[in-house]
């Protein structure tokens, strides 16, 4: 990832190589954060993602969201401010 890459793009693309999901959302919910903290002009800031992978089945709920940070990578995490998961198998 260059850093000037989308966000939510660089998420989608690492979490389709590591998990191979069979369903993936992302929406980015910034503007709804707009004036409160982590806020930044333009969005990618705030994201909801649904993910489904059977990768994830007979983990559990501690073990995904790990793997889901490890595979977004510290570079990607850096650059968001809040991530709701919503992951199961």
């Amino acid at each position: 990832m260059n850093g000037t890459e989308p966000v939510a793009d660089a998420m989608r693309t690492r979490l389709e190589a590591a998990f191979d999901p069979r369903e993936l959302n992302i929406v980015d919910e910034s503007e709804k954060h707009r004036g409160h903290a982590g806020y930044q002009e333009g969005g990618e800031s705030h994201f909801r993602v649904l993910i489904r992978s059977a990768a994830f089945d007979g983990q559990t709920r501690i073990a995904r969201h790990r793997a889901v940070h490890d595979a977004l990578g510290k570079d990607l995490v850096g650059r968001i401010h809040a991530l709701a998961l919503d992951i199961g198998a």
